[in-house]
């Protein structure tokens, strides 16, 4: 992922986040895999304990819709921003990557949040607890009572969130380069074409 070309202050300007309030950060598909649904039952307790959360969900799908207007109607802090193409300035942005997910691989945006130094709360599914479980707050996939108290332990405990920062910056520099996964794919054609 390229660094973030804009300052963290300008694009939260340019978001409408109030200066007070915690940006949380949601990248994904707009598809009922990534439990979107949850996230927004999950906000009004989020809210209930966090001061104003400003939730930006970057990304697009078939739920769109669906998501916006059970937003509107329900008066949630969820702003959909669609696809965007500044994502590392959108993290760098950030004070909380969050990964609602129902099923999941080993997600590569969450590498890219600790990359950005975020601290992650997300499901417990997939590929995510084997390479996340010592980085990221992990709760319980579709469970919004869950979600909302890993977001707001993360909020409301500024140690832990430094402690979170700290682990998910040394977490990434172990994380695999391009040139590492480069090697590897060249190591297994090598190995294929010996045969």
């Amino acid at each position: 992922m390229r660094p973030a070309r804009r300052d963290r202050d300008a694009v939260r300007t340019e978001l409408g986040v109030p200066p007070q309030s915690p940006l949380l950060l949601v990248v994904a598909r707009l598809a009922a895999q990534k439990g979107l649904d949850v996230l927004l039952d999950a906000v009004p307790a989020i809210a209930d304990r966090a001061s104003e959360p400003f939730v930006a969900v970057a990304g697009d799908g078939p739920l769109r819709g669906e998501l916006g207007a059970r937003a509107a109607d329900e008066g949630l802090p969820v702003h959909l921003l669609g696809r965007r193409d500044d994502i590392p300035e959108l993290l760098a942005a950030a004070d909380l990557f969050v990964l609602p997910s129902l099923w999941e691989g080993p997600s590569l945006v969450i590498m890219e949040a600790l990359r950005a130094g975020l601290p992650v709360v997300a499901s417990r599914v997939g590929g995510i607890p084997d390479l996340y479980s010592d980085v990221a707050l992990l709760v319980p996939p579709g469970d919004a009572g869950a979600l909302a108290g890993g977001v707001a332990r993360a909020l409301g405990d500024p140690e832990l969130a430094e402690r979170m920062r700290a682990q998910a910056k040394r977490a990434a520099e172990a994380l695999p380069t391009e040139e590492d996964t480069l090697d590897q794919v060249l190591a297994i054609y090598g190995s294929l074409a010996g045969r």
